[in-house]
């Protein structure tokens, strides 16, 4: 005798109960902590790139000449000569106001006004920027022009002490990607778990269903839909955790004009990676949730 098949009546099969187990919320937590760690790779990112092309082609002439008179006006000869050169795309000099207040900020006076301060022997400064890539060549065509209009002075590449700050800023935004990943590898894992505590908890609803001529695709759309389900509410509920949390260190870093933080952003693709990945979270858990439900299913019978 043939039996027929019949259609699956989900809603009175398993409990249509919203939030009532342990997965939504621990789905919740882990796409809480991924949405975090990739903003915070993705600001990262941005900020190691930042500060690498801010500090690429730039240079510091340090002129340390004891007689101030002959500092200013080797730095003010050297600042017009950079000026002129073709591989220069700006040269400024660093008035000694803003050298003071800078000091100021170490010393406990933010304005710069202690007389300690003014009476420090501060040498004198120009910030050369190189124009495209043969930077190589630029900084030779740079040393002859120091040595001739401000001999003894010293050249500092901005790479030289801002680039392992960049090269750490970068390290830390890959060890973010790696913790979206493994929690990416923890959500799913967490599925699967749930999968198979399913099959485990419903074992005589499938039995039954296969004597009445389900089949595995049948009885995986029912299991897979209450999953689905159940990650979508977590991935919700993180999802706008994470969103408030990272509005209000929006708003924080909004005040943040100065400094390595201030490069610090998201940016467009940021954002639209930020909104994907709960759609994708969803896709993944569906998916996952599938592949168990039939590979478990295929074991039973």
């Amino acid at each position: 005798m043939i039996i027929p098949r019949v259609p699956v009546q989900h809603r009175r099969l398993l409990p249509d109960r919203r939030l009532s187990g342990p997965t939504p919320w621990v789905i919740a937590i882990l796409m809480m902590l991924t949405l975090l760690a990739a903003a915070a790779g993705v600001g990262l990112a941005r900020s190691a790139n930042a500060i690498g092309d801010a500090i690429a082609g730039r240079v510091t002439v340090q002129i340390v000449t004891a007689n101030p008179v002959t500092r200013a006006e080797q730095a003010a000869a050297l600042r017009r000569a950079a000026a002129a050169q073709p591989f220069v795309r700006s040269a400024r000099s660093v008035e000694r106001e803003e050298l003071q207040a800078t000091l100021g900020q170490w010393f406990g006076s933010a304005d710069g006004d202690d007389p300690v301060l003014k009476s420090l022997p501060l040498p004198a400064l120009v910030d050369v920027d190189f124009v495209g890539e043969d930077r190589g060549r630029h900084m030779e065509a740079l040393r002859a022009l120091v040595a001739r209009e401000a001999p003894g002075a010293r050249i500092i590449p901005h790479a030289e002490w801002l680039g392992p700050v960049a090269r750490l800023i970068r390290s830390l935004a890959w060890i973010a990607g790696a913790m979206v990943l493994l929690m990416a590898a923890a959500s799913a894992a967490v599925v699967i778990m749930t999968a198979r505590a399913a099959l485990g908890t419903h074992y005589a609803t499938i039995e039954m269903l296969h004597m009445i001529g389900a089949t595995d695709r049948q009885i995986t759309r029912l299991f897979q839909r209450r999953i689905a389900i159940d990650t979508a509410y977590g991935i919700a509920l993180g999802s706008t955790v994470a969103a408030a949390i990272l509005l209000l260190i929006g708003w924080q870093w909004s005040g943040v004009t100065a400094g390595l933080a201030a490069t610090a952003s998201l940016g467009s693709a940021g954002w639209a990676l930020l909104l994907a990945l709960p759609l994708l979270a969803i896709a993944l858990a569906a998916l996952t949730a599938r592949q168990t439900l039939l590979a478990a299913l295929k074991k039973i019978l």
